[in-house]
């Protein structure tokens, strides 16, 4: 089982995403790697305003977002940006 372990996450680099949001209920983690999908990656709060999520990526670029409370936020300690569809901006990551 351990081995399958390792052959998932070959290539893959552990990042973490953190959001401070306060007074947040629910918070996700929400990008191109997951096909924009709110239930896909989860956040945990870590105390009363901090929120994490660590996931695998293989290199490249990425765009992402956060869903807090059903609001759209951006990432507020990244400041690489590109314009969406929706004539709005998205974070970037390139791994």
């Amino acid at each position: 089982m351990e081995k399958e372990k390792i052959k998932a996450t070959a290539g893959k680099r552990r990042i973490t995403f953190i959001i401070e949001a306060h007074k947040a209920k629910n918070v996700s983690l929400m990008g191109d790697f997951n096909n924009w999908n709110e239930k896909k990656h989860p956040m945990k709060k870590e105390n009363s305003d901090v929120w994490k999520k660590t996931i695998f990526l293989n290199p490249g670029r990425y765009e992402y977002r956060f869903l807090v409370d059903g609001q759209w936020q951006k990432d507020p300690d990244n400041d690489q940006l590109c314009q969406n569809n929706f004539g709005t901006y998205n974070n970037y990551i390139v791994i």
